[in-house]
């Protein structure tokens, strides 16, 4: 598995560990509808949320959370509601962004909740 497969994996690991300590309930990982992915799906109160786990091993290109753009978003959403009609669920849905910076000795984690909203079309 190339290096940025691993580190990804590992970092989508963290993210998970990190969510369950914070009392949240993890439903699925790396749920797919078609081309479209969600590293994590899990409850948190009355929320659904929609987690895009983004680990770099630097920020020398920025930072992990910037990688998600308009089109990433747009997937997630799209994935998201399919997820939601499939197993006919009836929660507030957020989506939340977990940046990890995995070096030799330690990860450090950003946790931006409600990162974005849908727009209304």
């Amino acid at each position: 598995m190339a290096f940025h497969n691993e580190l990804g994996k590992r970092g989508e690991k963290i993210a998970a560990e990190y969510i369950l300590k914070k009392g949240y309930t993890i439903l699925i990982k790396n749920w797919r509808f078609g081309k479209d992915e969600i590293d994590i799906i899990a409850i948190d109160k009355s929320d659904l949320v929609i987690i895009e786990v983004k680990t770099r091993s630097n920020n020398y290109f920025g930072d992990p959370q910037d990688a998600v753009d308009f089109k990433k978003e747009t997937f997630m959403i799209r994935a998201a509601e399919a997820y939601v009609e499939i197993e006919n669920i009836d929660y507030n849905i957020r989506y939340d962004i977990i940046a990890i910076i995995i070096n030799n000795t330690r990860a450090i984690i950003n946790h931006t909740t409600d990162a974005f909203y849908p727009s209304i079309s």
